[in-house]
């Protein structure tokens, strides 16, 4: 949302006023929306064309890969399986 952008740009040096970051959310959502997603975001911060860009959005897809849990109950353990 608006004030996380905000509070973001802050942090890394380049403050904007509430009225660049609604003109920077509209373009980047294309007026439908007053909040952009992560990957909006960091299009626009690195360019669609960036390397850096894409080895983040590579790093971001491994990230989301979760291993899938076993189905059905555990297996039955005795005392001498526990640590």
């Amino acid at each position: 949302d608006l004030m996380s952008v905000k509070r973001m740009m802050e942090k890394m040096g380049a403050p904007k006023t509430h009225l660049e970051l609604k003109k920077m959310i509209s373009e980047v959502t294309g007026g439908v929306s007053e909040t952009i997603s992560y990957q909006d975001f960091v299009n626009v911060m690195l360019g669609k064309r960036s390397a850096v860009l894409k080895l983040v959005m590579m790093f971001e897809g491994k990230a989301n890969e979760s291993n899938p849990k076993p189905s059905g109950p555990p297996p039955e353990r005795d005392i001498a399986s526990l640590p």
